[in-house]
């Protein structure tokens, strides 16, 4: 049986390219086009030609010796051009010592002679430039890496982590709002960037703001020093797109994994970091548990375990279940404490929120049967470990 016959290209069946079109040279034109304009304007394309000849005449095809005329010109030009160089930098160094013109601005721009080069002033918690401090000393805490366990007064601290959400944000606030609460909402830096409206609102309401890292990295206290306040920046960024002169006084490690280099590098840049005392651990949801069993689960610990000068750790994030519970918590919190804000260490002073209630800070008798757990009772020096399942926030 022959063989089947080859399949021929269509655009080469002659097996020739093209003389014209993509196949020839960039920028040339093929004889064809000199043809029809040779017949079209004959006077054009003689002094064409002629132009051709002188400069193949004036230019020499072979590389000259250096004892050629041509070389010689060349060596010249080159010469002047130096010496031309030389005297616009002299000139250049005599204008900077008289203070006369500025530099070019393609030129680094140069410090004056003995000055220190200061490095770049970065953003702080207030919104205004400032330089970044490494040598500030962290103020002891309680928490994990000297973190912030307590608000260091006696108010109660309400925290919402991980938002804002479209959904269960703006019902926190209409609750915070009806008892004149405010809160902490500690941001994650792609949900503010998702829903600046919201974090305008919970600005315009009072609240604090807390950098939340930009993408909830629950690694960033081993990372390097850099990228650590790299991602700080982007979050405090993404924050300020909404709000361009919110202050952002607390940062708080996602998952509270704390290490002693994210505090230092968070309070170097103006943030204090903020723990907690209180995890009703609202994100947890075990096999077989309900939502009424969880919302009653949340309610009971924040009630158990809640003492005045406690930060409570919650979620504003997909969490539907903490939004009603706190519609029992926030009335039983407005009655029984002083509801504010942490006092804070960072470059912002945190000025506390009046109380909702001028009632004090005593819990009601029906959740004060238990005895005080002496592992989260705190002391005048409290030394207090975070609890090792307290992973999420």
């Amino acid at each position: 049986m022959p063989a089947a016959p080859k399949r021929s290209d269509p655009k080469r069946s002659n097996g020739q390219r093209s003389a014209t079109g993509s196949h020839r040279a960039p920028n040339t034109i093929p004889l064809e086009s000199w043809l029809e304009a040779a017949k079209n304007r004959p006077t054009t394309v003689l002094g064409t030609l002629v132009v051709a000849g002188l400069l193949i005449t004036a230019v020499p095809l072979s590389q000259p010796s250096t004892n050629s005329p041509g070389a010689l010109t060349t060596a010249a030009v080159q010469a002047a051009a130096s010496a031309q160089a030389a005297q616009a930098a002299q000139r250049n160094k005599a204008t900077d010592a008289g203070g006369g013109e500025q530099q070019s601005d393609d030129s680094p721009e140069q410090p004056p002679a003995g000055a220190t080069a200061k490095p770049t002033p970065q953003a702080t918690a207030t919104g205004k430039p400032a330089e970044y401090n490494p040598s500030r000393a962290v103020p002891a805490g309680a928490g994990p890496g000297s973190s912030l366990l307590t608000t260091g007064t006696q108010q109660v601290a309400l925290t919402f982590d991980d938002g804002p959400d479209p959904e269960l944000t703006p019902k926190i606030l209409a609750m915070l709002a009806q008892y004149q609460i405010k809160a902490t909402f500690c941001l994650v830096g792609t949900q503010a960037q998702k829903h600046p409206e919201l974090v305008r609102d919970i600005v315009a309401a009072g609240h604090t703001l807390c950098n939340h890292t930009f993408s909830h990295d629950l690694t960033i206290g081993k990372k390097s020093a850099a990228k650590i306040r790299a991602d700080l920046a982007k979050t405090n960024q993404a924050i300020r797109a909404a709000v361009p002169d919110a202050q952002i006084p607390f940062f708080r490690a996602p998952g509270g994994n704390f290490s002693d280099k994210l505090v230092k590098v968070a309070y170097a840049d103006g943030m204090s970091s903020l723990y907690w005392e209180v995890d009703p651990r609202d994100w947890e949801h075990t096999e077989g548990e309900t939502d009424a069993a969880h919302i009653k689960r949340v309610i009971a610990t924040v009630k158990k375990q809640t003492k005045p000068g406690a930060i409570i750790l919650s979620h504003d994030f997909n969490q539907p279940d903490t939004i009603k519970a706190y519609e029992e918590l926030i009335p039983w919190l407005a009655e029984n404490f002083e509801l504010g804000v942490p006092t804070g260490t960072g470059e912002t002073p945190v000025t506390p929120a009046s109380p909702a209630t001028p009632t004090p800070a005593t819990p009601s008798p029906s959740e004060s049967t238990s005895p005080p757990d002496p592992d989260t009772t705190p002391t005048t020096a409290p030394s207090l470990a975070p609890s090792a399942a307290a992973t999420t926030s």
